[in-house]
């Protein structure tokens, strides 16, 4: 009869999976040191208990995510050592849900840490828990064209998250930041600038053959009229 397991042995195997998983995984490496990075910068500016438990939450879950995408991965190439089209699959997804845990990290982070770091000298951070972050609208309204690009590319079943497919993401994206600096009390030079941009990197994708004039209009126009609308409604 074999002798039970005890408490230590269950916990000296979780802590071997977790240490070789960033001894193994690139990914998991850099998650640990923005984890790191992110408590120190909490320490450093001494963020509020509520705000350090929420960074702290959010770090958990994107480690966590990548634990899970991780033992997914291991399990899909002993099950299926060849290539297969579900087992791309079952790792696009755990790989999908790492991606949508840091995004959400991410954003917390910034509302978080944001009012410290642009805190203009000698003024008071401003917690972005009772208070509006600096560029705060035009991260969520950039979110919020990633977003819709996304779900249009996945209805329209054609090109990659990346490239191709309707409506240009990359348009998209120029022209929403284009639209926030011309939203923006800067001067007409800048905003000339930054349309420029916009204008450059969406000829760049026709150009290059990635998507047609009318994938690029309708990126732009995503992007722009997003924008547009969201500091209208709320800016």
């Amino acid at each position: 009869m074999k002798p039970a397991k005890g408490v230590h042995f269950s916990f000296n195997c979780a802590i071997e999976g977790f240490l070789w998983a960033v001894r193994t995984q690139q990914h998991m490496r850099c998650h640990c040191l923005v984890a790191v990075g992110v408590v120190l910068a909490g320490l450093i500016f001494r963020v509020t208990a509520l705000e350090f438990i929420l960074l702290v939450f959010a770090i958990v879950l994107v480690l966590f995510a990548e634990l899970v995408n991780t033992a997914c991965e291991t399990l899909v190439d002993l099950a299926s050592p060849d290539f297969h089209p579900l087992a791309r699959r079952v790792k696009d997804v755990a790989a999908g849900a790492v991606l949508l845990v840091s995004v959400g990290a991410a954003i917390v982070g910034y509302l978080i840490l944001s009012g410290y770091v642009f805190a203009p000298p000698g003024d008071q951070p401003a917690s972005h828990l009772g208070g509006v972050a600096p560029g705060e609208l035009a991260v969520f309204s950039l979110a919020t064209v990633i977003l819709l690009v996304v779900l249009l590319k996945a209805w329209a079943g054609r090109g990659t998250p990346l490239e191709g497919g309707m409506p240009s993401g990359h348009a998209a994206f120029a022209f929403s930041v284009a639209t926030t600096v011309a939203l923006a009390p800067v001067g007409s030079v800048v905003m000339l600038l930054t349309l420029s941009l916009a204008v450059m990197i969406a000829h760049s994708r026709i150009y290059m053959g990635i998507h047609s004039v009318q994938e690029v209009l309708a990126g732009a126009m995503l992007g722009a009229g997003v924008t547009w609308v969201l500091h209208l409604c709320f800016g």
